[in-house]
């Protein structure tokens, strides 16, 4: 039954993964046997993720490009491929988040925005996947967000691109299916990483938010790994377009 959770000889690209959550799914995947294409906007900021995915004993490489930029999600596809030959296994974790009243929202945060966490999500799909599906397998986990199935708070941007992700997800799971390409997301709860400090700052809201979780804390990155691993592996196969909510029971 291990070897269904095997992910020895595969490769995997992760996006995102200088720290935080990317880093946490790097070396999840790595420790369940795949060798890593660390991918962040600096290749420096990934040294720390390498550095980890190595020590377990498998390769990792580094590549950088910057995914708000129109051009960056083909730059940093043709990076990986330069690197490591055949990606097996995409893992799009990279993102950002805006803060405004929605009413004031500029527009260039916006853009910017939807560009990294929804468009680049779609362009890497369409560069990594098209490999995949001339040879028949891969697999895509895309990470979206409890706020692909609610509002928010002043981060209209944020959550409209990532229930883009869902609803992409499922697009691309219904086209895919067929050629023996799976997609899926994984939707994190509250984790504590960057993106959520200004939350966890906040004492009332802070307060307000493990009031809602059943499990009384806050995700950390590493509570992802497993749904990645099972995702990106054989035991997932006959799973596709589904969104795996990881987040303490909210």
């Amino acid at each position: 039954m291990s070897d269904l959770f095997s992910l020895s000889g595969k490769t995997a690209l992760v996006t995102g993964a200088s720290r935080g959550i990317g880093q946490a799914l790097a070396v999840a995947l790595a420790e369940a046997g795949a060798d890593v294409v660390c991918a962040s906007t600096r290749r420096r900021g990934t040294d720390g993720t390498a550095t980890a995915v190595r020590g377990i004993g498998r390769r990792a490489w580094q590549v950088e490009a910057d995914l708000s930029d129109l051009d960056g999600p083909h730059a940093l596809a043709d990076a990986a491929f330069e690197a490591a030959g055949e990606i097996h296994i995409l893992v799009n974790n990279a993102g950002t988040i805006r803060r405004h009243p929605a009413v004031a929202f500029p527009l260039e945060d916006w853009q910017h925005v939807v560009q990294t966490n929804l468009t680049a999500v779609f362009q890497l799909c369409q560069h990594i996947g098209a490999p995949m599906l001339a040879r028949g397998a891969g697999k895509i986990v895309n990470v979206a967000s409890l706020l692909s199935f609610q509002g928010g708070v002043t981060v209209p941007a944020y959550t409209a691109s990532k229930h883009g992700v869902a609803g992409l997800t499922k697009a691309l799971a219904n086209e895919w299916a067929g050629q023996g390409v799976t997609v899926n997301a994984i939707a994190p709860g509250y984790i504590r990483t960057d993106n959520t400090a200004a939350l966890q700052d906040d004492e009332t809201r802070n307060r307000q938010i493990l009031e809602r979780i059943p499990a009384g804390r806050w995700g950390e990155a590493s509570d992802l790994g497993g749904a990645a691993v099972f995702l990106a592996s054989r035991a997932s196969d006959y799973v596709t377009g589904t969104i795996v909510t990881v987040d303490g029971g909210w």
